[in-house]
């Protein structure tokens, strides 16, 4: 469940293809600054339009910038201090300028500073000393200084085509299909033809509480329509971009955007992180702000380049931010981003926060230079009627974080005219009338068919307009092989919250070639809380029941995705030690907005081995005359408790997805088996504890992924209960399980292991030159388990005839008992974000490396997409 799908939402690359057009440019006027005298470029100078201010850029390290028109021209003006200010008047259409400034002594708070580029130094910097005064008095600014405060927001998520011209809507899928051209329009921000496919509008009141503390969010209202419909899960996309999108606050430390951290420009260590400039004083809403400009210190690393205007006066406070992501950075899919924040004064004095705009376009390339059609993401926030009275008390009993309210869904016209702080466009009123007519579109509904088995895995069996009721697939689980079924053939179903919002069923059939058996599963199950769609929705709570016959690896278990993907069919070594396993569970399961959940499950498991495994009982020094099992028969419970405050996820139809990565997750799991009751053979007793934590590095340093694992079995058991290693045996990477130990190769009724994955996000090689093109990220990762056997299960010190035979091979033990002071050490390198889309890991095996038949050293991969 955590693997990371911090990677690209595969509805947002629906998306992308779906209307995939040919990406041309809007109108710009581009140039270069340069030194009047020297002949230098210049850097930061600050490029805008005198009629229209928050229009503006800055300059790059080599001079440059790019201006989007506006209709019918206007004034440019480019200015920094220590160089006099100068205009020019431009057009509506691009041009290429030339822009030469003469030096000019301009004191601010008598000191002089010279913006062009220069050697850098934050010593006796006064734009430094500046910004340390601003993050000194940053704690007064934030909301939660007061006892309560609450207020509303309204929000517009808006997803467009972007970068469409004129002579390109006379072309292609515009010309066929008119409604397309028809659905352009100007886009207020850039000035650029867009073409909107879908808005999504969300009413809410934010309240809080300091002591004992508490943040509620109510969904007063939510209303929206776009391409994602064609998705029973769209909701999957709205929920993605809620989280990849997130509410920016400047006053955090870091910024959490595009699943990455970003450093805040008015960070603790903002200094240390940002080259700062002071540009200018300024009148902002009437108000005298100092204006000061900042880039990372390498363009490569998350952070921001951008403007602060901040209050010049005792409260430092920032009334305005524009923050965009540099050119050159190592952001993947994000061509621009700008977010523009602006600060409102309250009768009481506080600084508030009024209007957070965001714009993203994406693309493939993330290059703007090369022309192709992107995605504009705008998300428009307006926040309002903020209070600071005492909240009464019932409004933090509520459950969950985030409330939705039972008739947000069917708010009436009279309510979204009230409450949207921003009109709906012509093009985003017709949505629907849009979407209706993508669906009639000859053959459309052909490629969709073919679409949602390539994105959601799994293949609807209702027509459009009607709610889906079951669902097909997995797709990638129809055919693979093992070494017991050979090919095997498998079909798969599952009923969806349409058919019945409480009851859920799903189930397989499938057949080997080999060993010409039928394999099947059926579960069913009750979710006390009315799902949308599938079962598995936070939060869970339901009662299941299975009964299954499969054959199975013992290391199946410990895989994070179907053991029947495609993907994993090749092996990395010899898995031919399996069994034919019959299961009847019964399970129950509730999870709780607190965090806290429980997991409580029985179940009758038959046994018997199958290929090269062989249950041989020790009750002969020699394994060829011991006493073969030929199944054994366990009935067992289990009860889990897991806390894990402040996740977050999406669903897809196979399972659901996290999106953030912050809350640390605990477990603690028992497991006894209960000889004598429904024909149980064997007593065991077996605690499991884990401890799983995010831990992000400073500054743009990424993060340390660290897992904490423990284990005993209290009872004598024979091998089949003992505990094994976390392994997996294919060639696709998997957080926290060892690579390169074989199937059942350590078999232990102590453990310890430890997990360590340090992911640099191109840390290192953003500062190698032409590497640093490629926008590779470094990880570097190590697993160490410590095991030990005590006598009374370890068939080589023990004569109990109740124990078994480790597994053997050819007459070969393929299982070993680990040396207590030896632990088991297996490290990796990886380089990730290879064409943007390619995971490869080297690992190298450091210790038991004389057992028979292992990898020393072996090479992982995985197709993983992230920002």
């Amino acid at each position: 469940m955590r693997q990371q799908h911090h990677r690209f939402s595969k509805t947002l690359l629906f998306v992308l293809f779906l209307l995939l057009a040919p990406r041309l440019y809007g109108q710009q006027i581009r140039g270069v600054v340069t030194d009047s005298i020297t002949g230098e470029a210049l850097s930061y100078i600050s490029v805008y339009y005198q009629e229209k201010r928050d229009l503006g850029t800055t300059t790059v390290d080599d001079g440059s910038f790019a201006i989007p028109t506006r209709p019918g021209g206007g004034t440019l003006v480019f200015s920094a201090i220590g160089y006099r200010t100068k205009t020019m008047r431009v057009g509506s259409v691009s041009r290429t300028l030339k822009i030469r400034l003469a030096t000019d002594d301009v004191l601010l708070s008598e000191v002089v500073v010279k913006p062009k580029k220069e050697r850098y130094s934050r010593k006796n910097n006064p734009a430094v000393d500046f910004m340390e005064k601003v993050i000194a008095h940053k704690r007064a600014q934030v909301l939660e200084a007061n006892d309560y405060y609450q207020y509303n927001t309204y929000e517009k998520m808006k997803m467009s085509l972007n970068d469409l011209t004129p002579e390109k809507l006379e072309k292609g899928i515009y010309k066929k299909y008119s409604f397309f051209k028809d659905q352009v329009e100007v886009s207020e921000l850039t000035n650029k033809l867009i073409l909107p496919i879908s808005v999504h509008e969300t009413a809410a009141q934010v309240v809080y509480r300091k002591t004992p503390e508490s943040k509620k969010t109510i969904i007063k209202g939510q209303t929206g329509s776009g391409v994602e419909e064609f998705f029973s899960t769209g909701d999957m996309l709205g929920t993605f971009l809620k989280d990849v999108f997130a509410d920016v606050n400047i006053y955090d430390n870091e910024i959490r955007l595009l699943l990455q951290r970003f450093t805040s420009p008015i960070s603790d260590r903002a200094t240390g992180f940002y080259k700062f400039y002071l540009m200018d004083t300024v009148m902002v809403d009437k108000h005298e702000c100092v204006h000061l400009t900042f880039v990372p210190q390498n363009s490569q690393d998350f952070g921001f380049t951008g403007h602060l205007y901040v209050l010049k006066d005792s409260t430092y406070a920032v009334q305005k931010c524009v923050m965009n992501l540099p050119k050159k950075t190592g952001v993947n899919f994000v061509n621009n981003m700008s977010i523009v924040q602006q600060y409102q004064q309250l009768p009481n004095g506080n600084w508030v926060l009024s209007d957070d705009d965001m714009t993203v376009d994406l693309s493939w390339s993330g290059d703007d230079k090369k022309k192709k059609t992107g995605l504009q993401v705008q998300r428009v926030t307006k926040y309002s009627d903020y209070r600071f009275d005492p909240i009464e008390a019932r409004m933090f009993k509520m459950k969950g974080d985030v409330i939705k309210e039972a008739d947000m869904l069917s708010k009436s016209d009279e309510y979204w005219a009230s409450v949207r702080k921003v009109p709906l466009t012509k093009k985003e009123s017709n949505m629907d009338v849009f979407v209706n007519r993508i669906e009639q579109i000859p053959g459309f509904k052909y490629i969709i068919f073919g679409l949602k088995a390539l994105i959601e895995n799994f293949v609807e069996t209702s027509p459009r307009g009607k709610p889906n009721k079951v669902d097909i697939g997995p797709i990638n689980t129809m055919i693979s092989s093992n070494y017991i079924d050979g090919t095997r053939f498998r079909l798969s179903a599952m009923t969806t919250a349409n058919l019945n919002p409480h009851w859920f069923l799903s189930g397989y059939g499938a057949y080997g070639l080999k060993d010409k058996r039928w394999k099947y599963s059926g579960t069913a199950t009750y979710s006390f809380n009315k799902r949308d769609y599938v079962v598995w929705e936070f939060p869970k709570h339901y009662l299941s029941a299975t009964y299954s016959y499969d054959v199975m690896s013992p290391m199946d278990k410990f895989l994070f995705t179907d053991k029947d993907n495609i993907f994993l069919a090749l092996k990395t070594t010899t898995v031919d030690q399996m069994s034919y396993i019959r299961d009847a569970t019964l399970e129950y399961e509730l999870e709780t907005h607190s965090g806290a959940g429980i997991k409580a499950m029985v179940r009758h498991r038959n046994d018997e081995p199958a290929g090269k495994l062989e249950y041989l009982r020790n009750d002969d020094p020699a394994p060829a005359l011991s006493t073969r099992i030929h199944d054994i028969t366990t009935t067992e419970a289990s009860v889990t408790f897991r806390y894990s405050k402040g996740e977050s996820f999406v669903n897809s139809k196979q399972r659901r997805i996290p999106v953030s990565f912050d809350a640390p997750v605990f477990t603690l799991t028992h497991t006894i088996g209960l000889k004598g009751v429904l024909g149980g053979q064997y007593n065991f007793n077996r605690t499991e504890a884990s401890l799983w934590k995010r831990i992000w590095m400073p500054t743009s340093w990424g993060y340390v992924d660290l897992s904490l694992k423990g284990g005993i079995e209290w009872n004598t058991v024979p091998f089949p209960f003992l505990i094994l290693p976390e392994a997996n045996l294919s060639y696709i990477t998997q957080r926290e399980t060892f690579a390169l130990i074989n199937n059942m190769e350590f078999l232990n009724d102590r453990f310890a292991s430890i997990s360590l994955s340090y992911t640099m996000n191109g840390k290192l090689f953003n500062r190698i030159p032409l590497i640093k093109k490629l926008k590779w990220r470094e990880m570097f990762r190590v697993r160490a388990l410590w095991g030990t056997l005590t006598d009374k299960n370890n068939p080589f010190k023990s004569d109990n005839p109740e124990l078994f035979h480790f597994p053997m091979r050819d007459g070969q033990y393929t299982s070993f008992v680990m040396d207590p002071k030896v632990p088991y050490v297996e490290a990796s390198v990886g380089i990730f974000n290879i064409f943007k889309l390619l995971h490869v890991e080297f690992v190298h095996r450091f210790t038991y490396r004389n057992n028979p038949n292992i990898n020393k050293n072996g090479v992982r991969f995985m197709v993983l997409m992230v920002f």
